[in-house]
């Protein structure tokens, strides 16, 4: 045997190229594991990451609810709702404790996949919460009634650090935060991770990170091997091994209002959210 034949195959981390294996079919389903997707900065693939995650995770059997947390309302307009629309969004579930949340969860065109909408409403939140007892568990609270119902929750938060992603970190188990490969991105993950810890400390000690999610990857450039080298320096084996790609295909799936996994079941995007869920549960982070 050569010593070619001896080398492992790198993935884009540096690190050997695992396979991950098709879960086992679930025989029961919830409690539901909650994981904040979680970035204050925007435009880093955390609704896309979202949705196919979601789509990923359902085509393993897992019944799936996606909660968007964000008052632009993406995450609703990426599975076809029109977000102006929408008599009751999230937003009604956590002011109005008349509203059952179960009357406001949607069912969508993907198999196993639910949505609880949010739409512009959702930015009054931010002020109106300041004022309410245990402010920073209307979410949490929120979702008990449903957590039983599902495998995974998984939330898309706004690009913010403020009181709604606060309610979103103290409803969760774990955090993935996906993380852009360039430069500016890593900046601001300090700040994060700070947060993280503070609600850790004072309102959930059993939230932990789940993994950074290496997003918008382009192996052609210099730079995004090296901020993604430095993303690992700081994070090391919390980054998932799974590296999504830059490609146009995302957005084009978005137009399309579905997850890439049925716009282009194929594509290596598509496949690099499959693998993820696969790590993601075998990493104990998904049932």
């Amino acid at each position: 045997m050569t010593a070619a034949e001896h080398e492992p195959t790198l993935g884009p981390t540096g690190r050997e190229l695992k396979v991950y294996p098709d879960p086992a079919p679930l025989q029961t389903h919830g409690p539901a594991r909650i994981i904040s997707m979680v970035n204050q900065k925007g435009g880093v693939g955390k609704t896309t990451s979202t949705i196919n995650l979601g789509a990923a995770l359902a085509e393993c059997g897992r019944r799936v609810l996606l909660v968007d947390f964000d008052p632009q309302g993406a995450l609703s307009a990426g599975f076809g709702a029109n977000p102006h629309e929408l008599d009751l969004t999230v937003y009604n579930v956590m002011m109005d404790r008349k509203v059952d949340i179960k009357d406001v969860i949607h069912s969508t065109a993907v198999d196993n996949i639910d949505l609880l909408p949010a739409n512009i409403d959702l930015s009054a939140a931010e002020v109106q919460l300041v004022n309410e007892v245990a402010r920073e568990q209307v979410l949490a609270s929120a979702l008990r009634k449903v957590e039983n119902d599902y495998d995974v929750i998984l939330i898309d938060c706004q690009p913010s650090l403020g009181l709604l992603t606060v309610n979103a970190l103290t409803a969760s188990h774990g955090v993935i935060i996906p993380l852009i490969c360039e430069f500016f991105a890593l900046r601001a993950v300090a700040l994060l991770v700070d947060s993280i810890e503070k609600v850790q400390d004072r309102l959930n000690p059993k939230l932990q990170i789940d993994g950074v999610l290496a997003t918008m990857f382009d192996s052609r450039t210099l730079h995004s091997k090296e901020v993604l080298a430095r993303i690992i320096d700081a994070f090391g084996d919390k980054v998932f091994d799974t590296v999504i790609k830059r490609t146009v295909k995302f957005p084009d799936a978005t137009v399309s209002a579905e997850p890439i996994l049925s716009y282009a079941t194929n594509h290596p995007g598509a496949e690099a959210y499959r693998q993820l869920a696969r790590e993601l549960i075998s990493r104990g982070g998904a049932p």
